[in-house]
């Protein structure tokens, strides 16, 4: 079933799958990765979209994304680039990847027109 037919509930479960799925390829090519954001209260939203550091319907209040903090050999990896393998890993798995808009660990799944 596609992605944009599938209810809010369903969907939230099926991108909890594939964060784990990324998870997987991700430690499979020696990267080591932290959670970040996975949920947010839409008063945060309200106040980091007022700070310029994100939008007030932000997916992260839908449980639709996350931020995952990437390391290899044991640093932090903070470029957008460093993700380019692992966004379009999640990207030919149906996600939309924060990297195309300068935000490289985000990773997150579509819904109610929003990316």
């Amino acid at each position: 079933m596609s992605k944009e037919l599938l209810t809010l509930g369903a969907k939230q479960r099926a991108f909890a799958k594939c964060v784990g799925e990324l998870l997987v390829f991700a430690y499979a090519r020696g990267y080591e990765i932290s959670l970040g954001e996975a949920m947010r209260s839409p008063e945060e939203a309200i106040r980091l979209a007022k700070a310029g550091l994100g939008i007030r319907n932000s997916l992260h209040c839908q449980r639709l994304a996350i931020d995952l903090n990437l390391f290899k050999n044991g640093k932090l990896l903070t470029k957008s680039e460093d993700h380019t393998e692992l966004g379009e890993w999640w990207e030919a798995h149906g996600g939309t990847w924060g990297g195309r808009f300068h935000d490289g660990n985000h990773y997150s799944y579509a819904h109610g027109g929003r990316k």
